[in-house]
């Protein structure tokens, strides 16, 4: 494990959190080792908020990742039903009958002239 540079702020705030807990007849150094403890107290507190953040972060990743998988697996269902083949009820008998009828259409007029 790394060791950490405590900010001067950190510092600050162990050191008046001591003296603020320090009880009468207690040593300045007593009172450093208490403040150490704070300080050690806060460095674990951020590491493990940090520890929370990339875990946080990472399921937000895998989310997101899910999502576009997801929705690219939907469009490609939406790609394979729109170049389907139409379905042969229509698809294959309706273009001759149109071109039936056209004709039959095409004669009587001829015939009725």
């Amino acid at each position: 494990m790394s060791r950490q540079t405590i900010s001067p702020e950190v510092v600050a705030e162990s050191m008046r959190i001591a003296k603020a807990n320090q009880v009468p007849g207690q040593t300045k150094e007593q009172t450093q080792l208490i403040a150490q403890g704070i300080q050690k107290g806060i460095a674990e507190y951020k590491r493990n908020q940090k520890a929370r953040q990339r875990a946080a972060n990472k399921a937000k990743k895998q989310e997101l990742r899910q999502r576009v998988v997801n929705v690219e697996s939907d469009e490609i269902d939406c790609e394979e039903e729109s170049t389907a083949v139409p379905s042969p009820r229509y698809g294959y008998w309706l273009p001759w009958f149109l071109l039936l009828m056209t004709w039959c259409w095409l004669l009587w007029r001829y015939l009725m002239t």
